[in-house]
């Protein structure tokens, strides 16, 4: 067994409940396929068992840390400089500690590690024959906070501007309200208007972030006609002022009867045709097809398949698409448009992906189940 050494001594009943590296062994689980770093010594505090995962996190080899003591193997201090083992003094402090809680502490060098311990004894008070430590690395959590950072700069940066313009139109109306014409002051009621819808989408979008990462995000499935759905967008963007002929909608039929969420759904559309009325070029396509459905166990499908004719996403930006604040060009946007489609179109049990359409430009295409009701089944 790679970096580990079996504890001293035979597995009798009387010695079962310390020896732990002895239990993983009797279920075939060998320490080193354990995702976390796992360091155990014995009732002399010399290391026995020191596995792969905690000789990556600690850069220590294994062959150098068993049979060396616990607090040379693994020289860890908490985040004040004090050295941890002597704070804690497993074997000769409170005779009733079973465990020390998990927190950060530092490896040789200043590196963070999550630590955390536990003392077996072979009575309640008695003696600790095993200290078992648990080490895992911090990067992962470190991402997370990085991003839930970068969520709030995002947002707070988004909010800034809209709600300067509402609060500066507001004071200069109520200070002025008799100097102004009604068309300026209409002017500047629609500016308000216009600004305070902004900012509702930015609540809604920290909401459906919420709750997609929470997998708390629910569908209330109706029937929809996805064809009609598409053509009302198309239709609100020619009003706005798009060319007419900038906009080819193409359907199959006949199509299967879709049970989907259609607030949701007209979400993803007015995400997707955004993307490609703002960064892209040219016309801008939509197919509407029967398909496959994704979803093991049922046969039919709609997928909607969305592009246009302008530079496309770069090869090497592709599996970047989905994820938080990215942005296909320095044209606006949160960038979290993306990540809720894709989080929407998953809460379906459908799939999305992203790729090249033939006039060069991006091609998104999602696919949903048909998800009828099982008494219309």
């Amino acid at each position: 067994m790679i970096g580990t050494s079996r504890a001293p001594g035979t597995r009798d009943a009387h010695r079962a409940p310390v020896s732990l590296h002895g239990d993983l062994a009797e279920v075939g689980i060998d320490p080193d396929d354990l995702p976390d770093g796992l360091v155990i010594a014995d009732e002399n505090g010399r290391v026995i068992c020191f596995n792969a995962a905690a000789a990556r996190i600690t850069a220590v080899p294994a062959v150098e840390a068993l049979g060396r003591p616990l607090e040379r193997a693994l020289p860890l201090e908490d985040l004040e400089g004090r050295r941890w083992w002597q704070l804690t003094d497993p074997y000769g402090g409170l005779a009733i500690r079973v465990r020390q809680p998990e927190r950060n502490l530092l490896l040789p060098g200043g590196r963070e590690v999550l630590v955390s311990a536990r003392y077996l004894r072979m009575s309640p008070t008695g003696p600790v024959r095993r200290v078992v430590v648990t080490l895992r690395d911090t990067e992962a959590r470190r991402r997370t906070e990085r991003s839930h950072a970068e969520l709030i700069a995002t947002v707070a940066h988004e909010l800034r501007s809209p709600l300067t313009s509402v609060k500066g139109f507001t004071a200069t109306l109520l200070a002025k309200w008799e100097r102004f014409t009604d068309d300026q002051k209409r002017l500047m009621l629609e500016t308000v208007d216009a600004d305070a819808n902004r900012v509702t989408r930015l609540i809604a979008e920290l909401l459906d972030i919420s709750r997609i990462d929470s997998g708390r995000l629910e569908v209330r499935r109706q029937p929809v006609d996805i064809g009609v759905a598409v053509g009302r967008h198309i239709q609100a963007y020619v009003a706005a002022g798009q060319p007419a002929d900038r906009f080819l909608l193409r359907r199959e039929h006949p199509l299967p009867a879709l049970w989907a969420d259609p607030d949701k759904i007209d979400q993803v559309l007015s995400n997707l045709l955004e993307n490609a009325v703002r960064h892209g070029e040219g016309t801008v396509t939509i197919d509407v097809t029967p398909s496959a459905s994704p979803r093991e166990g049922e046969d039919a499908g709609t997928s909607v398949t969305v592009s246009d004719e302008g530079p496309g996403i770069p090869e090497e930006s592709m599996n970047r698409v989905f994820t938080r604040f990215w942005r296909g060009s320095k044209r606006g946007g949160t960038g979290l448009g993306l990540y809720i489609v894709k989080g929407i179109v998953e809460a379906h049990g459908g799939t999305i992906t992203v790729g090249r359409a033939r006039g060069g430009g991006a091609e998104f295409r999602f696919t949903l189940p048909v998800s009828a009701p099982a008494y219309l089944q």
